[in-house]
C-alpha cells in the first residue's frame, strides 16, 4: 500500500482555473488535511487502491469523489470544484460554514505549529472600521487581555502589551511582518518604531507566551502582521482609499496586484498626515511596500520584499495630574520632535519537496534610525519635576538651554530556515508533524547622547562644541550576536490526544562599547568637575528553554489545550546607557527568565466561538522603576512577580430575514481577568504590591449589524485602574517631584462607533470614536512622548471612502 500514488489536481468549475489550498481528506478521523499547492496540485500516497476523498475550500461546494488506482497502485484525478458565488442584483452571496471568522491559528499552518496554544486571529477585511485611522482598540478589539497605550499620533507608533507586560512600543513581543523581525534589534532593542498601516494587512496573527520556542524568547509572544499577498490568479487588482478625520486627520492609500504567469508583484503606498488635538503635536508619515514573487516551478517560489517607512512628529510632552485635568489638550513644550526612517528588505524562498514537506529560507535586513530632540528638563537636575521644569528663554526670545538630543541607528541581518515535515507510522491513522529550524542573526547598533541647538526646528545635529557642559553626552556601539536551534513536534495518540513538545537552544553575544562625559555641578549649577569615563562591557550566554503542550479534541469544533513554555528578555542596550531627568538606570541591571502557562477551551461551531483559558505568567528579576535611598527613582531588577488570571472570548452569529432582506447579526465579548503580586522582593514595601500595567477587568464587548448594503458596528471598552511604578504609587500631592510620574491610571470607558455603505465595488463609512468624549490617559510616560500623563483623543470623527478593482 505504500507504493500507491494518487495525482491530484483541482479546478474550478466556472473557468477552469486552477485552486490552492484545498483541504483534502482522505482517511475518517484525519485531523490535518491534505493542502493543494499555488498549482491546485496535491500528491497523495500510501492510499487503499480504491476509495473516496473529500475537498473542502470557503466559497466552494463541498465534493466527496471516489477514485481507483487500478492494480498498478498510479492515478491521476482531476476535480472541478462549483463556486458558490452569485451575482443577484449586484449582490455577492457567499455561502460558507460558519458565520464568523476562524477563531485562531490552525494546528499547522504557514509552515508553523500552533498546536496546543493560545492564539488569536485577527482579520480586518469584514469589520467595518476605518482602517486609515489605525486605530489600535479598535483593531484589537477581539484579542483578549491586550493593554494598549493611546496617544495622538494617528496611529503611527502601535505600543500594545498583556499579561501585566509593559505596552511601551510593542516592546514584549516578538513583532514580524510576513515571517521577518521588524523591531530595531530583537533583543538589544525589541521596540517596534514600524507598524504596517491596517489597510495594507490581510490579517494579524497573536501567540501568547508559547511563540517563546519558534520565534523568539520574549514573554509577551509573537505578534504578527500578514500584508496582502499578490493576486493569485492571472490579472491586475486595484484598491484606492481615502479617509478624513478630526484634527487634521489625513490618510490616502492604494495598492495595486499583478500576477503574469509565474511572476506576480504587489506595490503599496500609504500617506498619513494630522494636526493631533493638542497644541505641539503635528505628525506626517509615508509608507511605501515592494513585494515580487516568482514561481519556479509546482514545488519552488522565491520572492523579494521591501518596506520604507518614515514620520515626523512633533511632541507636545506629558502633564501632571493637575494640568491634565485643567485642560488636557494644553502643552508647555514646543520644541520637541521625532523622527523614524525604517527600511526592511527580504528574500525569501519555499520548496516542497512532496506534500508531506516544506521548507522556508529567508534572509531579512533592517537599515534604519530613530532621532528625538527635545527638551524634557535638564540631566543634571534631579530635584526638578521634569514635566515642571522651565524651558527658559532670554529678553529677545531665544531658548537658553539646548534640547537633549538621541540619535539611534540600526543595522542588523538575519537567516532563518525552517523545515515542516508531515510522516506516517504504520498503524497510526494521523501523520505526525515535526518542525526544525535554526536562526542566525547579527546585529551593529550605535546611540549618541548630547546637546541639540537651542532652536525650535526640527535639528537633529549634535551640538557638542556649542555646548560641552550638557550633563547627558555618551557616545556607545551596541554589538549583539544571536545563533538559536529550535524543533518542535506533534504526536497524535489516536484520533484526539497529541503531545507537542519543543526545545530552544539560544546563544546571545551582546556588548556595549562606548564613553560618556561625568559632569559635577554645585548646588547653584556651576560645573565644578568633568570627566570623560569609558564604559566597556561584554555579556555571553546560552541556555536552553522547554516546552509542552497537551490537546484533547472532544469532537471536530471542541478542543481541550494546555502549554508550559519557558521565556527570557535580554536587558536592552536603553537599560544598559541612557540618561534621563526622570530616572537613573541600576549599572548592576541583568536579563529576565520565567515561564509561562496556558490551559483553556475552544470551540468553533456555525454559530459559536469560545476561547475560555486560564493563564500563569512567573517573572523572575522583573525590571521596574523604584525609588533609593536618596529618592531617587531607579530602573532595576526589583524581583519576581506572578501573574495569573482569566481571558475569555465568546461571539455569536446568524441572520434572520428581515422583509425582503438578510438580516445578519454578531455579538462578542472580550473579558479578562488579571491578577498580580510581587514575590521575594528585597524592598519591604514591595512585596505583595501588585504589578504594573494591569487592569483587574480589560472588558471589550460590541456588536454588528449587516442589512443589504448596510454594515453598523457598535464597540464598548472599559478598562479598570492600573499601578504604573511597583510601589502602587497614589496620585502625589501638589508640588511631590514625581507629580504626574507616577500614580495609577484611572479607569475609563470609551464607545465606538462605525457605519458603513457598500455599492458595488465603492464603500464609504463614517466612525464616531469616543462618543461619550470622555477625558481619560492610558500612559504615564517616563520619557519621550513626555515624561509625565500623555492624555488620549476625546470625541473624533472621520469619513472613509475606497473604491476596488
Amino acid at each position: 500500500m505504500a507504493q500507491t500514488q494518487l495525482k491530484l489536481e483541482v479546478r474550478s468549475e466556472a473557468d477552469s482555473s486552477l485552486i490552492s489550498e484545498v483541504e483534502v481528506y482522505w482517511e475518517e478521523g484525519q485531523m490535518e488535511p491534505g493542502l493543494t499547492n499555488q498549482r491546485g496540485r496535491l500528491v497523495i500516497e500510501g492510499l487503499e487502491k480504491k476509495g473516496l476523498i473529500k475537498l473542502y475550500k470557503p466559497g466552494y461546494a463541498f465534493r466527496e469523489v471516489a477514485y481507483d488506482l487500478g492494480p498498478r497502485g498510479h492515478g491521476r484525478l482531476r476535480v472541478y470544484l462549483e463556486s458558490l458565488q452569485l451575482i443577484l442584483d449586484d449582490v455577492v452571496v457567499e455561502d460558507s460554514s460558519s458565520y464568523l471568522q476562524q477563531l485562531g491559528m490552525k494546528k499547522v499552518e504557514n509552515g508553523a505549529i500552533y498546536a496546543s496554544r493560545k492564539t488569536e486571529l485577527v482579520r480586518l477585511d469584514d469589520r467595518g472600521l476605518d482602517l486609515g485611522a489605525n486605530q489600535a482598540r479598535q483593531i484589537f478589539a477581539k484579542v483578549t487581555g491586550l493593554n494598549i497605550y493611546e496617544g495622538s499620533d494617528g496611529g503611527l507608533q502601535l505600543n500594545v502589551g498583556g499579561r501585566g507586560l509593559d505596552p511601551n512600543r510593542s516592546s514584549n513581543f516578538n513583532v514580524r511582518q510576513n515571517g521577518y523581525d521588524i523591531s530595531a534589534d530583537v533583543l538589544g532593542y525589541p521596540e517596534s518604531y514600524y507598524t504596517p498601516p491596517a489597510e495594507a494587512l490581510e490579517q494579524i496573527e497573536v501567540v501568547k507566551g508559547a511563540a517563546s520556542l519558534q520565534y523568539g524568547t520574549q514573554f509577551g509572544g509573537l505578534m504578527q502582521f500578514r500584508l496582502h499577498q499578490p493576486p493569485a490568479k492571472d490579472g491586475m487588482e486595484l484598491k484606492l482609499a481615502q479617509s478624513l478625520g478630526s484634527f487634521g486627520r489625513l490618510s490616502t492609500f492604494a495598492s495595486a496586484g499583478l500576477k503574469k504567469g509565474p511572476w506576480s508583484m504587489r506595490g503599496i503606498v500609504n500617506y498619513r498626515g494630522g494636526q493631533g488635538w493638542r497644541d505641539n503635536s503635528a505628525y506626517q508619515s509615508g509608507f511605501a511596500f515592494l513585494d515580487i514573487h516568482y514561481q519556479i516551478n509546482d514545488e519552488q517560489e522565491i520572492g523579494i520584499e521591501y518596506t520604507h517607512f518614515n514620520y515626523l512628529a512633533q511632541q507636545a510632552g506629558g502633564l501632571t495630574d493637575a494640568q491634565f485635568y485643567q485642560d488636557p489638550r494644553w502643552s508647555n513644550r514646543t520644541r520637541n520632535w521625532f523622527d523614524v526612517n525604517w527600511q526592511l528588505l527580504t528574500i525569501h524562498h519555499r520548496w516542497s519537496p512532496s506534500p508531506m514537506t516544506e521548507w522556508n529560507s529567508q534572509i531579512f535586513g533592517l537599515n534604519a534610525r530613530r532621532q528625538a530632540v527635545g527638551f524634557r528638563g535638564l540631566p543634571q537636575t534631579f530635584n526638578v519635576n521634569p514635566i515642571l521644569a522651565i524651558d527658559e528663554q532670554d529678553p529677545d526670545g531665544s531658548f537658553i538651554h539646548p534640547r537633549d538630543l538621541m540619535d539611534n541607528r540600526f543595522r542588523n541581518w538575519g537567516l532563518e530556515t525552517k523545515v515542516l515535515h508531515r510522516y506516517r507510522l504504520e498503524g497510526l491513522e494521523t501523520p505526525w508533524v515535526y518542525l526544525i529550524g535554526a536562526k542566525l542573526y547579527l546585529a551593529d547598533n550605535t546611540a549618541i547622547q548630547g546637546p541639540g541647538s537651542n532652536g525650535t526646528d526640527a535639528d537633529f545635529s549634535l551640538y557638542s562644541e556649542q555646548f560641552p557642559d550638557y550633563a547627558a553626552q555618551s557616545e556607545f556601539r551596541f554589538p549583539n550576536h544571536n545563533l538559536a536551534l529550535f524543533g518542535e513536534h506533534i504526536f497524535h495518540l489516536g484520533q484526539h490526544w497529541s503531545i507537542t513538545p519543543g526545545a530552544r537552544m539560544e546563544y546571545i553575544n551582546t556588548g556595549s562599547f562606548g564613553n560618556y562625559i561625568n559632569v559635577n555641578f554645585d548646588n547653584a549649577g556651576n560645573v565644578i568637575f568633568k570627566d570623560t569615563l569609558d564604559d566597556n562591557r561584554q555579556f555571553e550566554r546560552g541556555f536552553v528553554l522547554l516546552g509542552l503542550g497537551l490537546s484533547h479534541h472532544l469532537d471536530e469544533d471542541k478542543e481541550l489545550y494546555f502549554n508550559l513554555s519557558q521565556n527570557y528578555r535580554s536587558v536592552t542596550f536603553s537599560d544598559i546607557r541612557t540618561i534621563s531627568p526622570s530616572f537613573i538606570v541600576d549599572p548592576n541591571i541583568s536579563d529576565e527568565e520565567g515561564f509561562s502557562a496556558d490551559l483553556g477551551f475552544k470551540h468553533q461551531s456555525q454559530h459559536w466561538s469560545l476561547d475560555l483559558s486560564y493563564f500563569n505568567l512567573f517573572y523572575n528579576n522583573r525590571i521596574g522603576l523604584i525609588l533609593n535611598n536618596r529618592a531617587q527613582r531607579v530602573r532595576k531588577n526589583i524581583g519576581n512577580a506572578w501573574i495569573y488570571g482569566v481571558e475569555s472570548f465568546v461571539a455569536y452569529a446568524d441572520e434572520t430575514q428581515f422583509g425582503q432582506y438578510a438580516l445578519e447579526y454578531q455579538v462578542y465579548s472580550n473579558i479578562a481577568l488579571t491578577h498580580s503580586s510581587y514575590l521575594d522582593i528585597e524592598t519591604s514595601n514591595i512585596s505583595g504590591n501588585l504589578v504594573e500595567f494591569i487592569p483587574l477587568y480589560n472588558i471589550k464587548t460590541g456588536a454588528s449589524l449587516t442589512i443589504d448594503n448596510w454594515q453598523f458596528e457598535l464597540q464598548y471598552t472599559h478598562i479598570a485602574e492600573q499601578f504604573t511604578d511597583a510601589e502602587n504609587s497614589e496620585t502625589p500631592d501638589a508640588g511631590d517631584l514625581r507629580e504626574g510620574l507616577v500614580g495609577p491610571i484611572p479607569a475609563y470607558q470609551l464607545l465606538d462607533f462605525f457605519l458603513n455603505y457598500q455599492y458595488k465595488k465603492y464603500r464609504i463609512g463614517l466612525s464616531l470614536n469616543n462618543l461619550g468624549n470622555q477625558v481619560y490617559f492610558t500612559r504615564r510616560a517616563t520619557g519621550y512622548p513626555g515624561p509625565g500623563i500623555i492624555p488620549s483623543d476625546p470625541f473624533n470623527f472621520s469619513f472613509n471612502f475606497s473604491w476596488e478593482l
